[in-house]
């Protein structure tokens, strides 16, 4: 069950209200810059979180983990629909807030969502502020020397979620992002953010590759059999599976792939090769995080990420391993991938793991 399905008639009207007038609240951000003025004035962006993969490698598990400790800001559950209007949006709906027990998310993978939990949302604001970058079949990165003045409309929302989040006046929180998307950023967000800790997740290519091409499956179905599901992930400019699928065109691979079809596992495998081959592992502020390995070792794994992260409180982070499982291996059939793109995902896989403080050799 997810979280839409309780979703009201008038819950899904106000969504659908909220998706179709977004270019609008963007507009009216600069009235809620205006109201909250004195409040945001103290409120720095220093040394954000960025947490980005491909979908599947435990990008949500890390937000989980890290958006716990009082010392970072997340987008939450709370703050929808109306994302873009955060402040203005959570003071309004105050009186009328809703309380759900835990339920799986939509993915089927065991994680625990409600309306508190941390969730990527800032999406919305990347699609109105470059809408160039979304065709209708593929999503474009971005590159370093790309238009500075948007990110200033993202430095601005993250100051809003970082006051929303405050829990103490003495504790000013750093904004943290789990935006699967910015992995197509990872240079510009450097650019704009030089401070900024870009964590992105590693997992083995044929197991992760399974895993996407599954969840595509299941999204597939989900959005047949439920419209407003495909509404809402439209929306929030979730375009990783299903009807509404866009892959990202890293390096244009999209016009020279071996396999064109999402409903292949040779596809997705393509697309993992395009998408960590197109990382500059050479940049300080890209920390590679071995999913596999993390897993199998979460004690390591957390003192590495708290250390990293560079956390006030480390033992509230270390004393986590427990949410931490290991994924379980599917047997997968590798006949219709090109063995080319096996060779080079190993490649590239294994360099990856090179070069990752956590785990910097591999037999």
């Amino acid at each position: 069950m997810e979280l839409t399905e309780r979703y009201s008639a008038v819950d899904r009207l106000l969504h659908r209200l909220a998706f179709g007038t977004a270019d609008m609240q963007v507009e009216l951000s600069g009235l809620e810059d205006l109201i909250y003025r004195k409040s945001l004035a103290g409120t720095p962006v220093n040394r954000p979180v960025f947490i980005t993969a491909l979908p599947r490698a435990g990008t949500t598990l890390f937000l989980q983990l890290i958006s716990a400790l009082e010392e970072f800001a997340s987008h939450s559950y709370r703050d929808m629909p109306f994302v873009l209007l955060p402040m203005l949006w959570n003071s309004f709906s105050r009186g009328f807030r809703q309380d759900a027990a835990p339920i799986e998310r939509a993915h089927g993978d065991g994680m625990l969502v409600d309306f508190d939990s941390a969730e990527a949302f800032e999406e919305m604001l990347w699609k109105v502020k470059w809408p160039e970058h979304y065709e209708s079949d593929r999503i474009v990165p971005w590159r370093a020397c790309d238009d500075p003045e948007p990110s200033e409309a993202l430095a601005s929302h993250m100051r809003k979620v970082i006051r929303l989040r405050q829990r103490r006046q003495e504790v000013v929180p750093r904004y943290l992002s789990k935006n699967n998307c910015n992995i197509a950023r990872t240079e510009y967000l450097r650019r704009c953010w030089p401070e900024a800790v870009i964590i992105v997740p590693v997992r083995e290519p044929v197991q992760h590759a399974a895993s996407l091409l599954r969840q595509h499956r299941r999204f597939l179905d989900l959005h047949a059999g439920d419209g407003f599901a495909r509404e809402y992930m439209q929306g929030i400019g979730h375009f990783d599976f299903g009807a509404n699928f866009r892959a990202i065109d890293f390096d244009g691979w999209l016009s020279t792939a071996r396999h064109t079809d999402p409903l292949t596992l040779g596809f997705w495998l393509e697309y993992w090769v395009a998408a960590y081959g197109s990382l500059d592992v050479r940049a300080t502020t890209l920390r590679l995080l071995p999913y596999d390995h993390f897993c199998a070792d979460p004690d390591a794994g957390l003192r590495w990420l708290a250390a990293v992260l560079e956390v006030i409180d480390c033992h509230s982070l270390t004393t986590e391993p427990g949410a931490i499982r290991i994924a379980r291996p599917h047997p997968v059939d590798l006949t219709s991938v090109a063995p080319p793109i096996l060779t080079r995902a190993s490649e590239i896989y294994r360099a990856l793991l090179q070069r990752s403080e956590l785990n910097p050799t591999i037999a």
